[in-house]
């Protein structure tokens, strides 16, 4: 039996990066022997085990052959008979797959790079050193999660190009229908991390390269072509926009639920690619039902869908929000739910700021909409609404009376800040 130090923490090291996870490989060995040793298995789909102490991940060594179309479309062989080149051989991509001898890596995993020691059987370091992601073998073209994990490592590594033969590997994939086969759980798995990359356009670049955003994301895919409004920028269309605006929440660190609201906010302004509206009329309502397609389809969480669908039908009363007056901004509040959700409301705001700042020439460009609203917001929850409904019920207002008197008392409280705002007060 031997043990290898295998992929991303290779890869990562050779890139001088901080090496998070290591994963582990095993050959020579079956089943029942790791679990002898104490090892506790835990994969479903192949051998995978937990180590005693450490509790990383000790997979055995393995081949996989296409057996039906899809994700699950495969039978896996793992024997003491595979050897390390075979497992190596059905990984996805060259900088994926290097192993390093175990007893080379420390008992914790921590290792010094003797780069006369790696075994790279496929050329990982020269792809490494040449910035590319290529596919390691044919065998490539029989997962098709593969074409999300590309796009995904486009984000993270954004000065990586991806080999031309391994674009075209892709598309023909795509165009055999390999992508309509990918269950949703994967497919948001994958989404979902490439969102949280360095620079999320550029999982999307190459997913519409291939073609598989249209198949997996028709409603971004279409927004390619659209121009924007004429105040905004009607050079750039509005899928650039979009990735520029993407971009800007990586910039600003925004958690998974804004970046999801980021990417999803517009997809109403071409719902065809004949229905181009120059004014984008009503677009907020179309984005919002189209929204809820896309969270059905790949089951995406119930809080993301929540936060995107405020920002899908109230960035543009955001946006107008230093127009608007104190009851207007209390109905703002009231309709994104903001009084009982306020961190909810300011993850609605940052998505919004890096919407306005994902334009060219306003990337730099102040979001004064964001601290007015987090203002208006506290000034209305300075109210108290336990006192302000006695008295209502003390006047002798019942039922919806009393939620208007509380309704009134928060727009007394807004106008307030606004007055200090204007006179240079606290607001």
């Amino acid at each position: 039996m031997k043990t290898y130090l295998v992929g991303g923490a290779l890869r990562d090291r050779l890139l001088g990066r901080a090496v998070a996870d290591r994963d582990w490989l095993v050959v020579g060995t079956t089943p029942e022997a790791m679990t002898a040793r104490g090892f506790l298995p835990v994969g479903r789909d192949f051998p995978v085990f937990l180590h005693p102490e450490t509790r990383e991940e000790y997979a055995l060594a393995r081949t996989e052959r296409k057996s039906a179309p899809g994700y699950r479309g495969f039978t896996v062989h793992a024997a003491p008979d595979v050897t390390l080149e075979q497992d190596l051989a059905r990984r996805d991509l060259t900088i994926n797959s290097i192993a390093l001898p175990a007893d080379l890596a420390g008992a914790g995993g921590d290792f010094d790079l003797d780069l006369s020691t790696l075994i790279d059987p496929f050329g990982g370091q020269r792809d490494l050193r040449n910035k590319v992601l290529r596919h390691v073998t044919d065998a490539f073209r029989e997962d098709p999660v593969r074409i999300l994990r590309v796009a995904r490592f486009a984000a993270r590594f954004d000065d990586f190009t991806v080999a031309p033969e391994t674009l075209a590997l892709m598309r023909g994939m795509v165009a055999a229908g390999e992508a309509d086969a990918l269950v949703p759980e994967r497919v948001w798995q994958e989404l979902s991390r490439g969102l949280m990359e360095a620079t999320p356009s550029r999982m999307f670049e190459v997913l519409r390269a291939c073609g598989a955003l249209a198949v997996l994301l028709p409603e971004v895919e279409r927004l390619w072509g659209v121009p924007q409004r004429a105040d905004h920028h009607p050079e750039v269309d509005t899928g650039v926009h979009l990735m520029m605006v993407l971009d800007m929440a990586a910039r600003l660190a925004a958690p998974l639920a804004v970046r999801f609201a980021c990417l999803t906010h517009e997809l109403g302004k071409a719902t065809t690619p004949a229905d181009v509206l120059p004014r984008h009329i009503g677009h907020e309502q179309r984005s919002a039902k189209l929204l809820r397609a896309v969270c059905d389809r790949w089951r995406v969480p119930v809080e993301l869908r929540e936060l995107a669908d405020v920002v899908a039908r109230e960035h543009g009363n955001i946006h107008r929000s230093a127009e608007l007056g104190a009851a207007a901004l209390v109905r703002l509040l009231e309709r994104c739910d903001a009084l009982r959700r306020p961190e909810r409301f300011a993850q609605a705001l940052l998505a919004c700021e890096c919407d306005a700042r994902g334009r060219l020439g306003f990337e730099e460009r102040p979001y004064p909409q964001r601290e007015r609203l987090l203002a208006a917001l506290a000034a209305a929850r300075s109210v108290a609404t336990d006192a302000v409904a006695q008295q209502a019920l003390d006047a002798g207002a019942t039922g919806a009376r009393i939620g208007e008197a509380i309704q009134r008392a928060r727009i007394a409280a807004v106008a307030t800040a606004m007055r200090d705002e204007a006179t240079g007060g606290p607001w």
